[in-house]
């Protein structure tokens, strides 16, 4: 049997367009906590290099976890020392009169792509407002995206922004953190529904498991997932790890097994676009 096409033939791009490195020691007592065992210690590119290569992974996102500027250097510091980082989604603080200035530094970085304000943790209504026009603008000048941590009641308020920025590429970190554990579709669905009609919105696969109970099964995610496909369509879903914090809920392995489940009704090319060719587009890469 002549195998050498099968041999030759280039696998399918794969991202993980969501994971995170920390160090302890530059965190001063912010989250995660000493109770969280798992991921309570650092996590550094020698950590997850070998799990990209075991499983296929071809390059990785990697996202700030600190509202702070000297994280989002940390981490594009990194990213200047590991090639299979192929971009960097930071910080900065888009409502200080110095934004701009910040802006235009951070996107001098060849792998600069996006900046995520950590909304989970500010007043439900800190996206809607017009004092942010000035960094949006920087953004969109040095084509930045943004990522949105956000919880399911703040999607009223990011619909609103969205509307105001619609030449602003924006991702919904974590499908917004659905309350899988409790089964609870309302108003998460209602209100992905509104922001999917917006076509510069996007939405990451990443993050569920963690919101599923401890003991988690595919049957919990599957209405979650099913929604987010329906109403983004394959062409704007972005699969990520969200490697290490992940490990709360079992390991990469699983979530990636879970997914490749989770999606096997899809087309090839529409695996393709989810699992690596949306992160590609949408960051740059």
């Amino acid at each position: 049997m002549d195998n050498t096409h099968a041999d030759t033939a280039p696998s399918p791009l794969r991202i993980d367009a969501h994971q995170h490195f920390w160090l302890l020691a530059n965190r001063a007592g912010q989250w995660p906590p000493p109770e969280l065992a798992e991921i309570y210690r650092d996590f550094l590119p020698e950590q997850l290099a070998p799990l990209l290569q075991q499983y296929g992974i071809s390059g990785s996102v990697l996202v700030q976890s600190l509202p702070c500027m000297s994280d989002t250097l940390f981490l594009l510091s990194l990213a200047e020392r590991n090639a299979f980082v192929r971009a960097v989604v930071g910080w900065a603080d888009l409502k200080a009169a110095y934004a701009e200035q910040q802006i235009q530094l951070l996107a001098s970085h060849p792998k600069m792509r996006g900046l995520r304000p950590m909304l989970q943790d500010l007043a439900d209504d800190w996206i809607d407002d017009p004092l942010l026009a000035p960094a949006i603008a920087a953004m969109q000048r040095h084509r930045l995206s943004m990522d949105a941590l956000v919880l399911p009641r703040q999607l009223p308020a990011l619909l609103k922004f969205a509307e105001r920025y619609p030449e602003l590429p924006i991702v919904i970190d974590h499908a917004a953190k659905p309350q899988i554990a409790s089964a609870a579709l309302e108003p998460w669905r209602a209100s992905i529904t509104r922001l999917a009609a917006l076509p510069q919105v996007y939405c990451k696969l990443s993050g569920l498991v963690t919101e599923a109970a401890a003991d988690w099964q595919l049957a919990q995610l599957q209405p979650y997932v099913a929604h987010v496909l329906e109403v983004f369509g394959a062409q704007r879903v972005i699969w990520g790890s969200d490697w290490p914090v992940v490990r709360l809920a079992g390991d990469y392995g699983r979530w990636l097994a879970a997914t490749d489940t989770l999606l096997s009704d899809l087309e090839p090319l529409q695996r393709q676009q989810v699992m690596g060719l949306n992160a590609q587009r949408f960051y740059r890469l």
